[in-house]
């Protein structure tokens, strides 16, 4: 203790500085840190005690418990009438099912839209119900320009994305469309260009990332598009690149759905949608549209 107190003394009179002024800083500690979340270069962090995260509330509580155990008995009565709780010969000759249609207020709550603003950057985006609340419009207005904090260098964006579904007591629940093989929406747009992502339950930690991709062109106009884009057709891309080892998607285990756009084109956007759902193509015998890498060829 005397050796450093020496060493401090002495490297102050170097300096040319008192003791008095050199601020020596301390380790805050671990449980005041915040370990998640993305920090902005410049913004002050947030420090607060562990307990000072957690809301405290016990009519929450027992209100999700009592919703949990009506999900739970739902699901139980659900496996005794069939797959998805539907009969078994309606399960099996069904050639088309809706999954996400608008038809009031509350069906907006199963949507997330986000832009570049969470990074610094100027793009709007929202979403509310169409003229007779039968259909989803989504409107914003587009920016490129980067943020000036010297580490962005690319910018806008604008995304809107589906909620992941939750079974009882918050477990996974994935959207089974194995027995289809073809994507149907319904939209109305301004021409611009669009991306859809689909998000599916992979295997391992490192794939959280992965997401098949596809392209949506919209005509324009005040006429409905019904769009019909065959599984096969979507690509493999992770963080916004496309891998050179494709394989298909995976049917049984689809989680979401989202919409992107991206094209560098400033200004206002809009994009209608009355429903998204998948449809049976005899016709469409393609099980995969891109080169797949052979393993283990043969000699």
């Amino acid at each position: 203790m005397a050796a450093s107190r020496t060493g401090r003394l002495l490297s102050a009179r170097l300096l040319g500085t008192s003791t008095k002024q050199l601020v020596w800083p301390s380790a805050s500690p671990f449980w005041s840190v915040p370990r998640r979340g993305y920090w902005r270069p410049g913004q002050p962090r947030e420090r607060k005690w562990l307990w000072q995260r957690i809301n405290f509330d016990f009519a929450k509580g027992v209100d999700g418990v009592r919703k949990n155990v009506g999900l739970l008995k739902d699901e139980f009565l659900q496996r005794w009438v069939g797959p998805e709780g539907k009969p078994l010969l309606e399960h099996m000759l069904e050639q088309t099912r809706v999954l996400w249609e608008f038809r009031g207020p509350e069906s907006l709550n199963q949507w997330l839209v986000s832009s570049d603003r969470e990074i610094g950057g100027r793009s709007e985006v929202y979403l509310k119900l169409g003229r007779n609340n039968n259909t989803c419009l989504l409107y914003g207005t587009l920016c490129s320009a980067p943020p000036r904090d010297g580490e962005t260098r690319y910018s806008g964006y604008c995304t809107m994305r589906s909620e992941q579904l939750r079974a009882s007591f918050d477990r996974k629940k994935h959207h089974d469309v194995s027995s289809f093989n073809t994507l149907h929406l319904r939209i109305r747009g301004d021409g611009r260009p669009w991306m859809i992502n689909i998000g599916v339950e992979n295997y391992f930690h490192h794939q959280r990332d992965d997401i098949y991709s596809y392209f949506l062109y919209t005509r324009g106009g005040p006429y409905w598009q019904d769009v019909k884009i065959p599984f096969s057709k979507f690509f493999l891309a992770t963080r916004g690149r496309i891998q050179d080892d494709q394989h298909c998607l995976l049917l049984d285990k689809m989680n979401t759905i989202g919409f992107t756009l991206g094209d560098k084109a400033d200004g206002p956007f809009q994009l209608e949608i009355d429903f998204i759902g998948v449809c049976n193509d005899p016709a469409h015998t393609e099980d995969f549209a891109y080169e797949v890498y052979k393993r283990n060829p043969e000699v």
